[in-house]
């Protein structure tokens, strides 16, 4: 399906059910490429997801679920399709949603968007500042990392920790909007020093905003 460009104004979007998120976060992570977050504030920012990491429960551990359900990590214990906010290295703060029924503790962690609509507030957010046209080099300072989409949407862990990531009502949301990835690639999950080898990271091959070695 073609991609949809750039800046194509508010767009005709469809949340994503609960039963959704009900399935092991292998199968939602790979779903999940091509669908939109959308943050709902003076105006609507929408931005597509491109890359995304499985994270297994207690026997996975890489998992903050490994360390079995704690006030900090509850969210993800509890029914699937909301959202799992922490903050990480004292710097910025990473967005997950929790997988599988509840109990299972099972989730999938948001690495990097590419901008679909309100491009010019997300970078404001970011403090980046975009010339007329601006570089994919350029873009990508916005959106492209954990930290770096969560500063751009303003996720925060006392703003979005616990919101229901399946309805239009909330302040932050997942929708589909028809669009499906032509290619998906399966990785080793990066940025953390346990587990690592385990394939478990997915990407949209080819697409400019993901971190990371982007040659996919």
């Amino acid at each position: 399906m073609k991609k949809p460009p750039l800046e194509t104004g508010p767009l005709p979007l469809r949340p994503l059910d609960r039963s959704f998120f009900a399935r092991t976060p292998r199968r939602v992570a790979r779903e999940l490429l091509g669908k939109i977050l959308v943050r709902e504030d003076k105006t609507r920012l929408a931005a597509r997801i491109v890359e995304v990491e499985a994270y297994l429960g207690i026997d996975d551990p890489a998992a903050h679920a490994a360390a079995g359900n704690t006030a900090r990590n509850s969210v993800l214990f509890g029914p699937p399709g909301f959202a799992y906010v922490y903050f990480i290295y004292g710097n910025h703060y990473c967005l997950n949603v929790s997988c599988m029924p509840e109990g299972y503790g099972e989730g999938v962690l948001f690495r990097a968007l590419e901008p679909v609509y309100a491009t010019e507030a997300m970078a404001q957010a970011r403090g980046v500042d975009l010339p007329t046209p601006a570089t994919i080099a350029q873009l990508r300072m916005i959106s492209s990392g954990p930290g770096r989409m969560s500063e751009a949407l303003g996720i925060t862990r006392l703003r979005d920790n616990g919101k229901d990531l399946t309805t239009s009502e909330s302040a932050l949301w997942l929708a589909d909007d028809g669009f499906r990835p032509e290619k998906i690639v399966a990785t080793s999950r990066i940025g953390i020093t346990k587990a690592v080898e385990r394939p478990l990271r997915f990407v949209i091959a080819g697409n400019a905003f993901v971190s990371g070695k982007r040659s996919l």
